[in-house]
C-alpha cells in the first residue's frame, strides 16, 4: 500500500473506494488521503477553483466564514497583521478584516504567487479551506508555523473526517481538489510534530498555537 501523503508512513490501508477515486487511511496518523498517483494535476486544480463562486459580498459566503472572523477579533488588534494562506479566488476573510481596518497579505499558488509575503512573519495566518487541498501537508504546516510570530495563532478551517459509514454520502469527500481529510488524531499529530504547544478545534475551526 502507498505511504501516507502527510506523516509518509506505510501503515495505510484502503479506506473506501467509488467509481471516481480511491481513498486510503494512514494508521499512524489517521488521516484520509488520495493516493500520489491520483493527485489533480495543477492546471486541472486552477480550472476547478476558477469555476467556485467565492463572491467576497455574498452574505452567506460571508456567514460561512464568520467563525473565523469572529475568532481573530477576539484575539487580535487592528495593530496585528495577517496573512490569508490560499486565499484565492475570493479571499473573504480578508475582505470582511479590511472593512474592520484589519491588514492581512495575500498569498495563493495560482491566484496571488506573492512570494515576497512568505518571507515575513504574522501575528496570524488564516487557511480558509485550504487544509484539505495540500498535496503536501508537512511542508506546509512547517512552512506556516515558521511563517508565526512567537505567539502567532494558525487559523484553518476544514470539514474534520466524520464517522466511517458517513463517508459515503459525505459531501467533502466529492471534490476532487479535497485530497486529504483530518481527525482530530490527525491534527494533534500535526501538533506534536510540526512544533505548536497548543491546538483547539471548535466544529469546522481550527487553531494551532
Amino acid at each position: 500500500m502507498q505511504n501516507c501523503i502527510l506523516c509518509q508512513s506505510y501503515k495505510t490501508s484502503l479506506y473506501y473506494q467509488d467509481h471516481n477515486r480511491m481513498f486510503l487511511n494512514c494508521n499512524t496518523c489517521d488521516c484520509v488521503f488520495i493516493p500520489h498517483k491520483d493527485l489533480p494535476k495543477p492546471e486541472e486544480e486552477k480550472t476547478r477553483y476558477l469555476a467556485h463562486q467565492n463572491d467576497v459580498e455574498d452574505h452567506g459566503f460571508q456567514k460561512f466564514v464568520a467563525p473565523m472572523v469572529q475568532a481573530i477579533l477576539a484575539n487580535h488588534s487592528t495593530k496585528d497583521m495577517g496573512l490569508d494562506f490560499g486565499a484565492g479566488t475570493g479571499p473573504v476573510v480578508s475582505k470582511l478584516l479590511g472593512d474592520l481596518n484589519y491588514k492581512t497579505a495575500l498569498y495563493d499558488p495560482f491566484f496571488h504567487p506573492n512570494k515576497a509575503a512568505l518571507k515575513d512573519t504574522y501575528e496570524f495566518i488564516v487557511c480558509c479551506e485550504v487544509i484539505e487541498h495540500l498535496h503536501n501537508p508537512l511542508k506546509e504546516f512547517v512552512l506556516l508555523k515558521k511563517l508565526l510570530k512567537k505567539k502567532g495563532i494558525l487559523y484553518c478551517m476544514t470539514d474534520l473526517l466524520p464517522e466511517k459509514e458517513s463517508f459515503k454520502n459525505w459531501y467533502y469527500k466529492n471534490d476532487f481538489t479535497h485530497v486529504i481529510f483530518y481527525t482530530p488524531k490527525t491534527l494533534q499529530w500535526i501538533q506534536k510534530k510540526v512544533g505548536f504547544k497548543h491546538l483547539e478545534i471548535d466544529r469546522r475551526l481550527i487553531k494551532f498555537y
